[in-house]
């Protein structure tokens, strides 16, 4: 009689807990990332000024001037790439009735709304001038309007690359998707329109909104088939 309570007991109680459980580390993990920004944020706030700019001066002022071009291409089509990978996903999931590749094309999608989300509001809330603006030895070679700090070309890139690495955890995806987010982020320091901080956040930025919004839909999905 003990055992058959404790059974009806766990088929009716279990798994509301499993997701409250689950919900609960979904807000945990949530709030230590917001913890671990807050202290890089301050971290990078308190870091010298003098060494960030001396490293921008070198990357910037020291530059290869030959790949100049190859930069300004790479950065010009961080949004045409970032925004076409989901929408390519999606439609390509659609049309051939692939639920999984469709479903990725979500995840992707829904890393870059939070990943610009969050610069957009720091951007704003921070309101740090471009280093152009306030060094005019850096020698801006492409349009750079909204705050510095963080960097929104880097973050989607990074967001990008990590959702991608995640839902298709392959060497052949997770190495070239690094390597162009990688470059991206460098690409904003060589053409002078970020300091080495505001790329840094930016990374962290769209890989920490891929990894929560990856989370966030592994538990939706867990939610709705119950």
């Amino acid at each position: 009689m003990l055992i058959n309570n404790t059974i009806t007991m766990c088929h009716t109680e279990c798994p509301p807990e499993r997701s409250r459980r689950t919900e609960s580390n979904i807000k945990n993990r949530l709030i230590k990332y917001i913890i671990i920004f807050t202290l890089l944020f301050f971290s990078f706030n308190s870091f010298s000024q003098n060494s960030d700019i001396e490293l921008l001066r070198k990357i910037n002022l020291n530059r290869n001037r030959n790949l100049d071009g190859t930069f300004k291409f790479i950065t010009d089509q961080t949004g045409t790439v970032g925004f076409s990978t989901p929408i390519i996903m999606i439609g390509a999931g659609l049309v051939f009735k692939d639920s999984t590749l469709k479903h990725n094309g979500y995840v992707v999608g829904a890393s870059l709304v939070v990943s610009s989300a969050i610069s957009t509001i720091l951007k704003w809330s921070v309101n740090r001038k471009r280093p152009f603006e306030t060094y005019p030895e850096i020698e801006k070679l492409t349009s750079g309007g909204s705050p510095s700090f963080p960097s929104g070309h880097t973050s989607m890139a990074f967001s990008t690359a990590t959702s991608l690495s995640l839902v298709y955890p392959k060497w052949y995806v997770i190495t070239p998707s690094f390597l162009w987010a990688s470059s991206v982020g460098y690409s904003r320091m060589h053409l002078g329109v970020h300091y080495p901080s505001d790329v840094v956040v930016g990374a962290l930025v769209g890989a920490g909104s891929a990894y929560l919004s990856y989370k966030a839909q592994k538990w939706l999905n867990k939610k709705h088939k119950k």
